[in-house]
């Protein structure tokens, strides 16, 4: 028998309608505000239904050659990024979960110390110089190889796993390596999936440690130009951009910034769909102890 609907159903109901809606329309409003024209926008007080679809503002983007090193540097930072971060992370989390390890109750100390307490940014600058990798992308790489969040739950995930199963992989003469690579990873493809979209987003929206250690312009990645960008658009856009923006009157200016947040949202909104049924999955599975 079906359940009666009651009054408090519809207030709930509207409620998370419109939690919904709160949480929406912003993006909407960026989605058409990067579209519109200073005229469309002109006529409405408050812009929510466009009127105009103009492509002027994305075929100025990428008409400098700016965006398109940007992009590259941010492909580059989230490819190789989340490649030694996972690596890391993988690891590091299985061979701390070996008692046998010897220290092992030492480097956990120190995983769990070094969350609490960082060196600062004037050592940490001056060891990145010292390893010559200031105006290198390795500068945007190295010093986040691992987040000491994703290694405890990666760790907590590993002592979760039955022992059997590794017991079962040595009687058959595997090593260390093998039984990670074999039987570890293959049942830990949740957990993996999860903290890889966690890096790999990490590694995308990257741009405090390029605003520190880049100065050539032509490396920073895409977060980092578009946070000029919307800074000051005039100043962003230098070169053959600046001259484009300038002498074009009929390009809406916070639609160029709106078109910015759009591109580099795209490749994250279009990975997310093909990870999300391994979120809470991933999480919970890392995160409950027996």
């Amino acid at each position: 028998m079906r359940q009666k609907t009651t009054i408090a159903d519809y207030a709930v109901h509207f409620v998370l309608l419109l939690t919904a809606l709160i949480m929406i329309l912003p993006f909407y409003n960026v989605v058409i505000q990067s579209f519109a024209t200073p005229a469309a926008i002109a006529k409405q007080p408050l812009y929510l239904i466009p009127t105009v679809v103009d492509f002027s503002s994305y075929s100025l983007i990428f008409k400098g050659h700016e965006v398109w090193d940007s992009l590259q540097v941010s492909l580059i930072v989230t490819l190789v990024g989340t490649l030694a971060n996972m690596l890391i992370t993988v690891t590091g989390a299985y061979a701390l979960t070996k008692k046998n390890v010897p220290g092992n109750k030492i480097f956990i100390f120190l995983v769990i110390f070094q969350m609490l307490f960082h060196g600062g940014i004037v050592p940490t600058y001056l060891a990145i110089k010292d390893y010559h990798l200031l105006d290198n992308v390795f500068a945007m790489i190295l010093p986040v190889a691992v987040n000491t969040y994703y290694l405890i739950i990666m760790m907590s995930y590993f002592r979760n796993v039955p022992e059997a199963l590794e017991e079962a992989g040595r009687i058959d003469g595997a090593n260390d390596i093998q039984i990670l690579l074999r039987i570890i990873l293959p049942i830990s493809v949740p957990t993996l999936a999860a903290i890889t979209l966690f890096y790999a987003v990490d590694r995308w929206n990257e741009w405090w440690n390029a605003m520190i250690y880049i100065q050539d312009s032509a490396k920073f990645p895409l977060q980092l130009f578009l946070r000029q960008m919307l800074s000051d658009v005039s100043q962003a856009m230098n070169s053959e951009l600046a001259a484009d923006f300038t002498s074009s009157a009929n390009v809406f200016t916070n639609g160029v910034k709106m078109a910015m947040v759009i591109i580099s949202a795209v490749p994250i909104m279009i990975v997310y769909p093909w990870l999300q049924r391994y979120f809470t999955s991933g999480v919970m599975l890392g995160a409950v102890k027996e």
